[in-house]
C-alpha cells in the first residue's frame, strides 16, 4: 500500500506517518521510486502499536523509539526481548533503598516469589522494574497500617499467574516473533485497564451479590 493508504487504513494524518518515519518508530517502507514507498502489514501494525505507546501510554518519542529497538532485537531471545521493551516503559517512582519500610517489603516479595516457585522472578529479581514497584507499593501499604504479607499476596499472585498463563497462550497463536512481542508490549499498555476496569466490575458484582444494593 502506499502511503496514502496507510493513512486511510490505519487514521493516522499523512504528516504523523511522516514524522514517525523521521523519529524512526516506523520503518521505512520498501522503496518503488526515488520518491515513493510501499508499505504493508507490518507497518500498519507497528503504527498501531506506536500510537498505542504515545497516545495511550503517554510514552515519550525517545523512550517509544527505546521500547522498539528492543521489539526489534532478533539478537534476544522472547523473554529477555519482551523484558527489555516493557523496562523501557515509565515506571513509577521507587521508594528508597535506606528504608527500613522497603527493606521489610523486599523481604515479604522474596517469601512471596519463593513460595510460588517463581524462579526467573525470583533471579532477575531488584533488576525488573515489576518487582521494585511491587517492593515499593508493598512498603507504602505496610507503612499506611494495611496489611500486606504473603498471605494476602499468595491468592492474588496465583490468579494472575493464571492470567499470565493465558497470556502467553495467546501470543503462541502467532507465528512471527516480532509480532508476538509487539503484542505483548500492547497489550501492557492497553490491556491492564481493561485487568483493572474488570476486578472492580467483579468487585462491585460480589458485593452486591453477598451484601445486597
Amino acid at each position: 500500500m502506499r502511503l496514502a493508504e496507510l493513512s486511510e487504513s490505519s487514521g493516522v494524518p499523512i504528516p504523523t506517518i511522516k514524522y514517525y518515519l523521521r523519529e524512526q518508530l516506523l520503518p521505512p517502507g520498501r522503496r518503488i521510486t526515488a520518491t515513493q514507498a510501499e508499505y504493508d502489514d507490518s507497518h500498519l501494525r507497528r503504527l498501531r502499536l506506536v500510537r498505542a505507546l504515545i497516545q495511550v501510554g503517554r510514552v515519550p518519542v525517545a523512550t517509544a523509539r527505546e521500547v522498539l529497538a528492543a521489539v526489534d532485537d532478533d539478537s534476544l531471545g522472547r523473554t529477555i526481548r519482551l523484558g527489555a521493551a516493557l523496562w523501557a516503559l515509565p515506571q513509577p517512582p521507587e521508594a528508597p533503598e535506606d528504608d527500613p519500610a522497603t527493606a521489610e517489603a523486599a523481604s515479604t516479595v522474596d517469601r512471596l516469589l519463593d513460595e510460588l516457585g517463581w524462579d526467573t522472578a525470583r533471579e532477575i529479581g531488584s533488576l525488573s522494574p515489576s518487582y521494585r514497584t511491587l517492593v515499593t507499593t508493598v512498603a507504602t501499604l505496610n507503612r499506611l497500617g494495611y496489611p500486606c504479607g504473603t498471605p494476602e499476596l499468595t491468592p492474588y499472585a496465583r490468579h494472575m499467574e493464571r492470567v499470565a498463563e493465558h497470556d502467553i497462550d495467546r501470543l503462541d497463536t502467532i507465528p512471527e516473533e516480532v509480532e508476538k512481542v509487539e503484542i505483548a508490549v500492547a497489550a501492557a499498555i492497553l490491556y491492564e485497564p481493561v485487568l483493572l476496569m474488570l476486578h472492580r466490575l467483579a468487585q462491585e458484582e460480589h458485593s452486591a451479590r453477598r451484601f445486597g444494593l
